[in-house]
């Protein structure tokens, strides 16, 4: 009877879905079509985690239709332990770095423990009682955007807690190319952890499975690790994301200029934080002789932003369709213009070397190393990795 009512709730949250993201008064559909996250598949995973102890790691973007999953699992009996958060907390509404403290959902009284705050890994305390782990997070495909980070440690606590993760899978809407420097170890940090390009081309789970299959967590380890697969999808299609993955990536033509543009969070540029169209947009005091202009303001998910209350020089790209690779044009150009005007370009607190990978682009850009030459310098690093990809994917 349970599993009925599991495959029942699937199909009314699928077409609730499309019916959501066509905006027709009536649902147009062809189930054989409807691209269909892993967490709408409940008949997929609710038999594995029935009777069972939970841990969740989940933020905003864990829905089934317009239901937060943590709803659906409590409707349905499921017990839910502890809940685990990653960069920008629950309700995915805080700035980018900033450090969150553990709290008690109020309507739940539910434990809510931050993976971006005291620690950034589970401790042994934190997964007490836990049977199972379910990860439902959306992610955009980008190495430095750091829920892949935080899936890496909750993988890696799990192992060695020999804790079953479960992980509900979503699209990747930036997983229809891979490009960008491959990381060095020797930049390893918490936006970027394994020597991958900047646009890897998986799903979150995908992901996962290059993680554990390529011995990336601590001591070699293997977690016990379990995908709900993401129906009638390949890296081709085009997903239109229901829910902003954090505050200031807020439609799909700012996640497509993401991966190029949030390089300049290593320099003096702004990429347009506190203001309507963050990372659709590029500026810098010093630069009078652009025309686009924008003055960030502190605001809700950017209450320090760079510049703030000063106007900005730029360009606008809001209505620029983004490319299908990691674009250097605006690297290039904003270095030439920032750097003759006097100003300093790079952060003296090597945060673009992190976010690159790599110190070889700092040192490209200040030689004025032609596009077309830094982009033959990744050659030979994306064919391996393509290699390595090759071995973990799901979907065509």
């Amino acid at each position: 009877m349970k599993l009925f009512l599991y495959q029942i709730l699937s199909l009314l949250t699928i077409l609730s879905c499309e019916s959501d993201r066509t905006g027709a008064t009536e649902p147009t559909y062809t189930l054989s079509h409807i691209i269909t996250p892993g967490a709408h598949l409940t008949e997929n995973y609710f038999p594995l985690i029935q009777g069972k102890k939970i841990g969740l790691v989940i933020n905003q973007t864990s829905q089934i239709g317009q239901t937060p999953l943590l709803d659906t699992l409590i409707n349905f009996g499921i017990r839910v332990q502890r809940i685990f958060t990653p960069e920008h907390g629950y309700k995915g509404t805080a700035d980018a770095g900033k450090k969150l403290d553990d709290v008690i959902d109020s309507n739940t009284q539910i434990d809510i423990i931050s993976l971006y705050g005291k620690k950034l890994k589970p401790s042994i305390a934190d997964l007490q009682g836990i049977e199972v782990m379910l990860f439902d997070i959306q992610d955009v495909g980008v190495r430095f955007y750091t829920y892949i980070s935080t899936l890496h440690y909750i993988m890696e606590a799990c192992a060695e807690a020999n804790i079953p993760l479960i992980i509900l899978d979503r699209p990747n809407p930036l997983a229809s190319y891979v490009d960008g420097p491959i990381l060095d170890i020797s930049n390893k940090s918490f936006v970027g952890m394994h020597p991958v390009p900047v646009v890897y081309g998986m799903t979150i789970g995908e992901y996962a499975q290059m993680i554990n299959g390529e011995g990336w967590l601590a001591n070699g380890n293997q977690c016990k690790l379990s995908v709900i697969q993401i129906a009638n999808y390949t890296h081709e299609q085009q997903y239109i994301l229901t829910v902003l993955p954090s505050p200031n990536l807020p439609n799909n033509i700012a996640i497509g200029h993401y991966p190029s543009l949030c390089l300049f969070e290593g320099t003096t540029c702004s990429v347009g934080r506190g203001t309507d169209h963050p990372f659709q947009s590029i500026g810098h005091p010093a630069i009078s002789e652009m025309t686009f202009q924008f003055t960030p303001v502190s605001k809700t998910g950017a209450s320090s932003p760079k510049h703030q209350d000063k106007l900005c020089y730029g360009e606008d790209l809001s209505r620029q369709l983004p490319p299908k690779k990691l674009d250097l044009q605006y690297l290039i150009r904003y270095y030439e213009l920032v750097t003759d005007s006097g100003e300093e370009f790079f952060l003296d607190n090597n945060f673009f070397d992190l976010l690159a990978g790599t110190n070889m682009l700092r040192d490209q850009l200040i030689r004025k190393i032609p596009e077309n030459e830094i982009r033959a310098s990744w050659a030979d690093g994306l064919e391996q990795f393509a290699a390595v990809r090759q071995k973990y994917l799901i979907y065509p």
